[in-house]
């Protein structure tokens, strides 16, 4: 009798696998205490959550939106572009009242 090839009727990719994880979202937490003698020398809490960016903000999280190290350079661009242009307008309106005052002297 031969034995043939055995296969998984319902197989699981690693795209599938990693959707449902961003989907769902996974917390891992820990705390390392380092004690010499009952006194405690070093905490370290340790918090890892891996969820999509759309499950993080259910959450309530959204630290990176605001984090200007995180912003993309368009983004920091355009601020820039943004604080030039309210620039020059402060500026032609300086100039125009400079311009206007020695006008009517």
């Amino acid at each position: 009798m031969a034995e043939g090839i055995v296969h998984a009727t319902e197989a699981t990719s690693l795209a599938d696998l990693l959707e449902r994880l961003l989907d769902k979202g996974i917390v891992i937490a820990g705390d390392i205490r380092i004690k010499l003698v009952d006194i405690e020398l070093l905490t370290i809490n340790i918090r890892l959550l891996v969820a999509s960016v759309d499950k993080a903000r259910e959450m309530g999280i959204d630290w990176w939106e605001h984090n200007p190290f995180l912003q993309s350079r368009a983004a920091q661009e355009e601020r820039l572009f943004a604080q030039k242009d309210a620039q020059i307008e402060a500026l032609t309106r300086r100039l125009e009242r400079l311009e206007n005052g020695s006008h009517a002297t």
